[in-house]
């Protein structure tokens, strides 16, 4: 699939909220992995803020990106903090201004971080990281892109929380910290049960959530309760 068709696929998926087995974790995990694939970045990762103005870790593209994020929020400092502080994107400074970061991020292997605003008009409802191996600055025009994407999955957030008649974002929120327990219990009940590791589990049970289209959760609930075939779901 051409780099155009793909991005095109993107942007359709992250406007397409009202399905009636929209996942928040799901869609916020695509849209991590899908700007790992449209930029050339090593690794992303979405945080969301409650009413409270609290950011919580909802999704990434992979392990390590997520403790790097929860150490961030741990520490209180780190390229997300201060872009979801200023709604403006932290692009290309370099990463030693923030100390403690700077050194869990390089023991990661990560070089250079940057961060963009999940932003609408005047409303900040969090941040997406972008970690490089690599020092090298991010392309202005995959700064632009990547602040697309975020922009656009911002709208379908807001419009799917207005639609299912959520009062308050922190109900979408806690609704999404719910399923994420439920799908990381199910993921190593699955590893357990069929010998994967944890991210064999977790592609296996999202490949088959996107193949039969349902959501990541509803998936997870059929690991947990035994409804879902662990042989089933393998063979899909």
């Amino acid at each position: 699939m051409s780099r155009e068709r793909r991005l095109t696929q993107v942007f359709v998926e992250l406007a397409d909220t009202l399905v009636d087995e929209f996942d928040l974790v799901d869609f916020l995990g695509m849209l991590a992995e899908a700007t790992v694939e449209l930029l050339s970045v090593d690794a992303a990762g979405l945080m969301l803020a409650d009413d409270h103005g609290v950011l919580h870790v909802m999704a990434s593209s992979d392990d390590q990106a997520e403790l790097l994020e929860l150490f961030e929020l741990q520490q209180d400092e780190g390229p997300c903090l201060d872009c979801f502080r200023s709604g403006l994107p932290v692009v290309d400074a370099d990463i030693s201004r923030w100390p403690e970061f700077a050194a869990t991020a390089t023991a990661g292997g990560y070089q250079s971080a940057h961060a963009l605003p999940l932003r609408l008009r005047g409303q900040v409802i969090g941040a997406m990281n972008l970690f490089r191996y690599d020092v090298a600055p991010l392309d202005p025009d995959e700064a632009s892109l990547g602040q697309a994407l975020a922009d656009m999955a911002t709208i379908g957030l807001l419009h799917e929380r207005e639609m299912r008649g959520y009062v308050e974002l922190t109900a979408q929120l806690q609704h999404a910290l719910d399923s994420r327990v439920l799908i990381e219990q199910a993921k190593g009940m699955l590893a357990e049960r069929a010998g994967l590791t944890l991210h064999a589990a977790f592609a296996a049970m999202r490949s088959y959530a996107r193949g039969t289209g349902q959501g990541l959760t509803t998936v997870a609930q059929g690991v947990l309760e035994g409804s879902l075939r662990t042989s089933a779901l393998l063979a899909h």
